[in-house]
């Protein structure tokens, strides 16, 4: 099968939409499957005002036409709502081609924490996107019920898995701050809420692993806290063993794969008990979920490393894979199809 799968969110970036993305591409792979991944690394991009690190891809329409031309394929994923998601809707618009996309981010907190723009607003114009998708992916099942609340239709769940190889138990011998360590690794920026775990009176150390746009300014006003900037592979997986506690303050995560890659090794979670870490986390036994997130934080040190691990070594990446590849809709051949020609003149985004 042929699978074409456009997202605004790749390489350099660093999150769980590339890390899922890049991980279900390697799976379909080895599926047997074709897989063409249209990414901002094929075109010009300028910076996403108040996030420099996402790009966004300038005029995207008449090549992203002539790349799923060219390659004709039976599925088509539309991962994320910027400009190459919304040229390759424009496509099947267009070539009359059945799609299906997903929902990763919760696109209209972000704003809102940017931008005085209402929810309801951000919600109407992403059912807007998603509308003509015969199945919109989300993670958890939580997620697919905040979304059929606001109207959306053919919510499906996609899971996520984790590279146990990878993120594995280990000594803790690589870091020797007073302990306990609590650690925080992921994106740095307003909609992580990290203020809320830096700003937690507990004993030890804590530590901050990653980057974004507010890295500086928390990095000054939290000079007692140990800021490591991103961190890669085998680097960042003995900065996890060496830790005790993941500390997961976000409330507005779809998923929140970090909370896996933690267990894997052995790190129980703390938490609120939002979309995300309902679905991921065990309470009481592979983290603590509490509005207090202090409270949960102290009672998780308390919990046994080994079930975080066991519970992470039933995710698997190839499962997760399985599930996206169920829920694709097939198109047949397209040798046939009728070609509509484009021009910049339709590139209504830029």
């Amino acid at each position: 099968m042929k699978i074409a799968v456009i997202t605004d969110a790749w390489y350099p970036q660093t999150n769980g939409v590339v890390t899922t993305l890049t991980r279900t591409k390697e799976c379909l792979e080895k599926m047997s499957h074709e897989v063409l991944f249209i990414t901002p690394q094929m075109f010009k991009t300028i910076p996403l005002p108040t996030y420099p690190d996402i790009r966004l891809s300038l005029f995207p329409s008449n090549k992203v036409f002539k790349l799923l031309d060219e390659f004709e394929p039976n599925c088509i994923h539309i991962a994320t709502e910027g400009t190459l998601g919304m040229a390759a809707k424009k496509y099947c618009k267009k070539r009359k081609i059945k799609h299906t996309t997903a929902y990763h981010t919760q696109f209209p907190y972000y704003v809102r924490m940017r931008v005085p723009i209402p929810i309801s607003v951000s919600y109407a114009f992403l059912r807007r996107l998603h509308r003509s998708s015969e199945r919109i992916m989300v993670p958890t099942e939580s997620q697919r019920q905040e979304l059929l609340k606001w109207g959306f239709k053919n919510v499906v769940i996609w899971t996520r898995g984790v590279d146990t190889e990878l993120f594995h138990v280990g000594n803790k011998n690589h870091l020797n701050d007073a302990r306990p360590i609590s650690i925080y690794f992921g994106r740095v920026a307003v909609e992580k809420n990290i203020n809320d775990f830096l700003d937690m009176d507990i004993p030890g150390t804590k530590y901050v692993v990653g980057g974004g746009p507010d890295l500086e300014m928390l990095k000054q006003k939290y000079p007692d806290v140990m800021f490591t900037g991103f961190k890669y592979g085998e680097e960042l997986v003995k900065l996890i063993q060496s830790s005790d506690v993941f500390v997961f303050p976000s409330k507005t995560d779809t998923f929140g794969l970090v909370m896996l890659e933690a267990m894997a090794c052995g790190l129980p979670v703390a938490a609120y008990p939002v979309t995300g870490p309902v679905d991921v986390v065990q309470n009481g036994i592979t983290g603590v979920l509490d509005n207090d997130l202090k409270t949960a934080t102290m009672q998780a040190l308390e919990l046994d490393p080994k079930d975080a691990r066991a519970f992470a070594e039933t995710r698997s990446w190839m499962a997760a894979s399985e599930q996206f590849y169920g829920h694709l809709e097939k198109n047949p051949s397209r040798n046939n199809a009728s070609i509509v020609e484009t021009t910049a003149a339709d590139d209504i985004v830029c």
